[in-house]
């Protein structure tokens, strides 16, 4: 998904197999978008377009939705074979197939339904990230940002995060003390101007995961993330959120 309607413009997000959206605009062989996940809107080329009719899009969300779990797998149907990544949506999955509109899928690997979740899963799926660089826009293992990374391992456990940090900040319960913290929080660091710019998911032992040059962990405090390689602090603590 690009901020204009051009293969030069700037990628503000990606769509992976299995989600939805709405039409937006058109322009030419451009069409603007809506997510119907977390109404994120850009620019998709005509040609990564799908469409399906009205009953279809609302069967479609409607159906029961399993979460791709590998990494990268390979889902086919009768006429094309397609690369997938971790958090794609698998719609009426039944352990090996799933169905879009009219047309099935084959996805061989190992999915998660959202109604599976426990706190030691959210730290699994987070820690299956670690060493993805960073992307600015991204939602994939092969590149993410910051926000993108909160969004896709929240995704696991049934809860779609909205899709920028500051956006993701407004959501949830403030808690007032790092010390009152747990494994699952979402902290959110400002920039010098006051503005929230980016977010991790807290792990025990008040470390934090998050995407900073890659997905790493690093200490969390009460000013912020501290590099213990850098010895120096990288980020600014504003707030905690819990969201589950």
């Amino acid at each position: 998904m690009r901020s204009e309607p051009s293969h030069r413009a700037e990628m503000v997000s990606q769509l992976l197999f299995g989600e939805g959206y709405e039409l937006l605009e058109q322009k030419q062989e451009w069409m603007k978008i809506s997510c119907q996940h977390d109404h994120y809107s850009g620019w998709i080329h005509q040609l990564q377009h799908l469409g399906v009719d009205g009953p279809g899009f609302q069967q479609w969300l409607s159906a029961e939705k399993h979460i791709a779990y590998e990494l990268a797998a390979s889902i086919t149907s009768a006429d094309q074979a397609l690369a997938i990544t971790s958090g794609a949506l698998l719609p009426k999955f039944d352990g090996l197939n799933c169905r879009i509109g009219k047309i099935r899928f084959i996805y061989p690997g190992q999915a998660i339904s959202p109604s599976q979740f426990t706190e030691s899963l959210l730290e699994k799926v987070a820690l299956r990230y670690l060493g993805s660089p960073y992307l600015w826009g991204g939602r994939t293992p092969f590149g993410i940002d910051c926000s993108g990374f909160t969004q896709m391992v929240y995704r696991f456990m049934g809860i779609y995060l909205p899709r920028d940090a500051w956006q993701q900040a407004e959501e949830g319960q403030l808690i007032h003390f790092t010390e009152e913290a747990r494994p699952g929080d979402l902290a959110f660091f400002a920039n010098e101007e006051g503005r929230i710019t980016h977010t991790g998911i807290i792990l025990k032992d008040m470390q934090i995961i998050h995407a900073s040059g890659k997905v790493r962990i690093d200490k969390i405090d009460h000013f912020g993330i501290f590099v213990t390689a850098a010895g120096k602090y990288s980020h600014q603590l504003r707030m905690i959120k819990r969201m589950v």
